[in-house]
């Protein structure tokens, strides 16, 4: 089977994951890719329902992301945040003026009893992306970081503390299910990739859900490592590792962390070495624009030809 023409199933979280996919959904026809987001990031925000990990997902295939940052929107201005800052409100987590509009929405749409899949569908359609997003729940399930300094909502880990608190523990609160559409899409897949996640806190909310560690029995899984050189592309990955697990920042900690599932890794060149008991292929995984996610989109489909 060639790979360009299969069902593809992507589980993504954060900036990586996002770029990933927007080499998929270029090389791939929209009714061919379902793309799989973590929503324990979720949280409420001036009383706003905000989706981090489905947001980036949204403007990155939607052409409307900041490439730079990775996250929120090109060109976006914050004078809500400044005027929520003269008022002394809570201006720790950056809502700028474009994304209000996004978080106005979903809140609505939940608020009248909308599916997060369905708003997310929406918003999704206004955006011009033909690939399905897929939120990974519709009920609340919320990551949770134990540290030093006690248990913290992801999002107060990561962004109001800057992820400074060592890392002790990774849990999930709420027992949501995955959605009907999410365990669906995994049944009729040809292919499994997981994007260059972090797989504590952006690839474990999805696989933990309910029915979908069964429904990957017999797939075909592919991963990419998040991690180059020993350290991670963005984000708090490669300090994580060994504070949880008390392994060297590497592609091999990342396919011990996924054992039984992987048919193969995509690691970075020279990186190769480093994987045990896992079909590896060396490519260039540092996604630096939107051409080199598309090349790494080609080398990752064609690796799992290889491994059909």
């Amino acid at each position: 089977m060639s790979f360009a023409h299969a069902r593809v199933v992507a589980l993504s979280g954060g900036v990586g994951g996002a770029r990933l996919l927007y080499g998929l959904s270029r090389v791939l026809a929209p009714e061919r890719l379902a793309c799989v987001v973590n929503t324990g990031d979720d949280l409420v925000h001036w009383g706003l329902h905000v989706s981090p990990d489905v947001d980036t997902v949204l403007y990155t295939l939607g052409d409307v992301g900041d490439e730079a940052r990775g996250w929120g929107l090109a060109g976006e201005t914050f004078r809500a945040l400044a005027m929520m800052r003269r008022y002394g409100g809570d201006d720790w987590f950056a809502l700028g003026d474009g994304d209000l509009a996004t978080h106005l929405v979903r809140t609505e749409a939940l608020g009248r009893g909308e599916s997060l899949t369905r708003v997310t569908a929406r918003l999704a359609r206004g955006l011009g992306i033909g690939a399905r997003i897929l939120p990974m729940a519709d009920a609340p399930c919320r990551t949770m970081i134990a540290t030093d300094e006690g248990a913290l909502p992801f999002q107060r880990w990561f962004v109001a503390r800057r992820a400074e608190p060592r890392v002790r523990g990774v849990s999930f609160e709420g027992d949501a299910p995955a959605t009907p559409e999410v365990l669906a899409a995994l049944a009729e897949a040809d292919l499994v990739v997981i994007g260059p996640s972090n797989p504590y806190v952006s690839i474990d909310p999805i696989l933990t859900r309910p029915g979908v560690r069964e429904a990957l029995a017999g797939k075909l899984v592919v991963a990419v490592s998040p991690i180059v050189g020993g350290k991670a592309v963005k984000g708090p990955l490669a300090t994580m590792i060994p504070d949880l697990v008390g392994l060297a920042p590497g592609p091999d900690a990342i396919v011990r962390h996924y054992a039984g599932l992987l048919g193969g890794i995509v690691v970075e060149h020279g990186d190769e070495g480093e994987v045990t008991g896992c079909a590896v292929h060396a490519a260039r995984t540092v996604m630096g624009d939107r051409d080199g996610s598309v090349r790494l989109a080609r080398e990752v489909l064609a690796f799992a030809e290889t491994l059909a």
